[in-house]
């Protein structure tokens, strides 16, 4: 499976990897785990964005990090916001591809920079590449592994958003020097991927189904997306999507003059469940906002929820009275 991993990064991502240099694992969560227990101790200075995945920021935290937040804009991580020196630190976790939850991307220009300030401050980049196959109308820019030449990148990758979260697999590629002591950690830690779930998804990669149902689902969440964007057009003004058209959820900014807490209990009301953008900020929030997430959902459920979030936005706006009709259905607007 690792050479059927190494091969199937090479040509998605353009990273060139050896079997040797991939270490198949239980999810992104368990791979942050074991380079965090494995390659850094408690009171390390760790670097992440703001505002970024909270899930990353907890595990940091419970493991003793000093955890350090840089603003993000539409361009990804302000790689000038970053120490140098002896206040530079350790390690950035960072999702370049498509910024968790703002949606936007590091541009070519800041990846570039970012390598170069991380060789010379001799800092890990830790890039979580979750969820790159979901492209819409936007060209792909090269993964930060894929452009490392001096072994500063510690590459995440998973199947839980291409297959299916139940596959509980994921995996790492890094510096073979760094990889050793991660193998190390996980042969005394780590719970193995199931075998059969190995096989078939080995199966999948080199027999080329997984890029073939890539290619089915790129176009479903184009379509989920348009959807979404289409049905809350006409609140625009006062909710607009922000961020790159790929992957599985979106960014809905507010407008300041309404109430996220009160848009978010409504919504509920109507078996509507979004989430407040608060979560991802380590210190206090620059801006307001939902997350929407659309994985796993039809394009009906999408449009349903859309007509429903959107009525309940124009009423806390004072531009309509009354509710919506809530029908029997299913909708669950969630992060990552």
């Amino acid at each position: 499976m690792r050479a059927a991993i190494a091969a199937y990064l090479g040509r998605s991502r353009g990273i060139v990897c050896t079997p040797d240099e991939v270490l198949i694992t239980t999810g992104s969560a368990r791979t942050l785990d074991l380079l965090i227990r494995s390659c850094l101790v408690a009171g390390d200075r760790i670097a992440i964005e703001e505002p970024g995945y909270p899930q990353a920021r907890w595990q940091l935290l419970a493991a003793g990090m000093q955890v350090l937040p840089i603003a993000v804009d539409e361009d990804g991580l302000q790689v000038d916001a970053l120490p140098t020196g002896k206040d530079a630190p350790l390690a950035i976790y960072l999702t370049p591809s498509h910024q968790y939850p703002l949606g936007s991307r590091l541009s070519l220009q800041r990846r570039l920079a970012l390598l170069d300030w991380a060789q010379a401050n001799d800092v890990l980049l830790i890039e979580d590449d979750y969820d790159s196959e979901f492209r819409f109308n936007a060209p792909p820019l090269p993964a930060l592994a894929s452009l490392d030449q001096r072994a500063s990148v510690a590459y995440l990758g998973t199947f839980s958003k291409v297959v299916t979260p139940a596959l509980r697999c994921g995996y790492l590629v890094a510096p073979r020097r760094l990889l050793q002591r991660v193998k190390q950690y996980s042969m005394l830690t780590d719970y193995h991927v199931s075998w059969p779930v190995q096989q078939a998804l080995t199966l999948f990669l080199t027999e080329g189904y997984l890029e073939r149902h890539i290619r089915r689902m790129r176009q479903h969440y184009a379509q989920c997306r348009a959807r979404l964007h289409e049905t809350l057009a006409p609140v625009a003004h006062l909710a607009a999507l922000k961020g790159l058209e790929a992957g599985l959820h979106t960014y809905l900014e507010l407008n300041a003059t309404l109430s996220v807490a009160r848009i978010i209990r409504e919504a509920q009301t109507h078996r509507v469940i979004v989430t407040n953008i608060e979560a991802c900020y380590m210190h206090i929030p620059d801006r307001q906002g939902l997350l929407l997430g659309y994985g796993g959902l039809s394009l009906e459920e999408i449009e349903w929820g859309a007509q429903r979030l959107r009525a309940v936005i124009q009423q806390e706006a004072g531009l309509e009275r009354g509710a919506p009709v809530v029908k029997p259905a299913r909708l669950l607007f969630k992060e990552r």
